[in-house]
């Protein structure tokens, strides 16, 4: 009686080993570990298969952020309240010269996410000059590694048809009577009038004049425009911001992205488990076999442990051809042509990690049709074309669903 029920005990143990290794086995000898499934099918192989999948994802998506890196702004955009081009989209925020009138232009601006949807307008009637100013901002860190590199706009000579003589930016610190002076009339002389021109000056640089100033602590900006003699003149300023800083959002809060990218994964994981499967049941039930609902998604998901082994070397070739990615204003928020450029540049730096990428997916992808070829012979019968052809439609469609919806 007790040599049975030690038996019985030992017999117990092996098969829940062989229920718990399911996932292991499926990669060497799928044909034995489907037809198990096909005899007694059980949740628990998926349930690990799940799990280990959105560990390797979360992994891989870490590994991808570690490397990517946002430049920042000042003023911060913010996309969900609506604050775009904050200096360029408010016209209170200025102090003009007593010639000088500002209002905003909602009809002609620069058409990108990150400068708003209106202009501001400098005028000035029977004029040589413009000057304005913007004070009381921040202060601005533009010293030292985690100070702004740049100062960047975009300007538009309308009137008169001549360019300014003489063209003048002035960082404030603390108050108008300290400063620095950059002199940007050499810039001028690529500008054209009657169309946007970009401006991209770089800070703490030897060519600012020192007036008393302090690149820590920058809170206020001048611009001043001089013709050689008097006219009605109009001057449109956009995308003005301090930038050149990049910073990796990853190292702000890692836990909640990992658990993002984690929610990703699960999503990830289960559409292709049930369209996939979904779609194989349609098709072999009519074709003639009479499978198992359970049978079938236990084997799918048993199969889709190839994923994380795509995962894994993925992260493997990741970690040694892909340099940091750095996203750029333009890239985030710029116009069209803004955007393919640094777009370009993005697939240019991440090309030798996409082309080895692209070829480990095929090889993926094609495991993984033989994987469910085999699960659909064993269950329902069929002939391997039979069985061949729904897991090929399946995982072009699972495909297309997750191309679609962005996973």
């Amino acid at each position: 009686m007790l040599e049975s029920m030690q038996s019985t005990t030992a017999a117990e143990e092996i098969k829940t080993k062989q229920f718990l290794t399911q996932f292991i086995r499926v990669l060497y000898s799928p044909y034995k570990v489907f037809r198990e499934v096909a005899s007694e099918p059980r949740y628990i192989p998926i349930i690990i298969v799940l799990l280990f999948f959105i560990l390797s994802n979360t992994i891989f998506g870490y590994m991808v952020l570690s490397k990517s890196y946002v430049e920042e702004t000042f003023p911060k955009v913010d996309l969900l309240a609506g604050r775009f081009d904050v200096w360029t989209d408010n016209s209170t925020l200025w102090h003009p010269a007593p010639n000088v009138n500002i209002t905003l232009d909602y009809s002609d601006y620069v058409n990108g996410s990150y400068y708003g949807d209106r202009s501001i307008e400098f005028s000035a009637n029977d004029s040589s000059n413009i000057f304005v100013k913007l004070v009381d901002v921040g202060p601005v860190n533009c010293s030292g590694p985690s100070g702004f590199k740049a100062l960047s706009f975009k300007v538009k000579f309308v009137n008169p048809q001549t360019l300014p003589s003489t063209a003048l930016i002035l960082l404030y610190s603390g108050d108008t009577s300290r400063y620095f002076l950059y002199n940007l009339t050499e810039s001028l002389l690529t500008s054209k009038v009657g169309v946007w021109n970009n401006f991209t000056i770089p800070l703490a640089d030897t060519l600012w004049e020192d007036h008393g100033g302090d690149w820590s602590k920058i809170s206020g900006i001048a611009l001043s425009f001089v013709w050689p003699k008097n006219f009605d003149i109009k001057v449109l300023l956009d995308g003005l911001y301090f930038r050149g800083l990049y910073e990796n959002q990853l190292s702000k809060d890692p836990v909640g992205y990992a658990s993002i990218i984690s929610i990703f994964g699960l999503f990830q994981f289960l559409i292709q488990l049930f369209v996939i499967s979904g779609i194989i049941f349609i098709f072999l039930n009519a074709f003639g076999g009479k499978v198992s609902w359970k049978s079938l998604l236990v084997c799918v998901g048993l199969a889709l442990i190839t994923l994380s082994i795509q995962n894994i070397i993925n992260s493997a070739i990741l970690s040694q051809t892909l340099d940091n990615l750095y996203y750029s204003l333009e890239y985030l928020g710029g116009t069209v042509s803004e955007k393919a450029i640094e777009t370009a540049k993005l697939n240019e730096a991440a090309s030798l990690f996409s082309i080895i990428a692209n070829y480990v997916q095929l090889l993926i992808f094609a495991w993984l049709t033989l994987l469910c070829t085999i699960a659909n012979h064993v269950l329902s019968g069929l002939s391997w074309a039979k069985s061949a052809f729904p897991s090929l439609i399946a995982l072009l469609v699972s495909y297309m669903i997750r191309l679609f919806i962005g996973l």
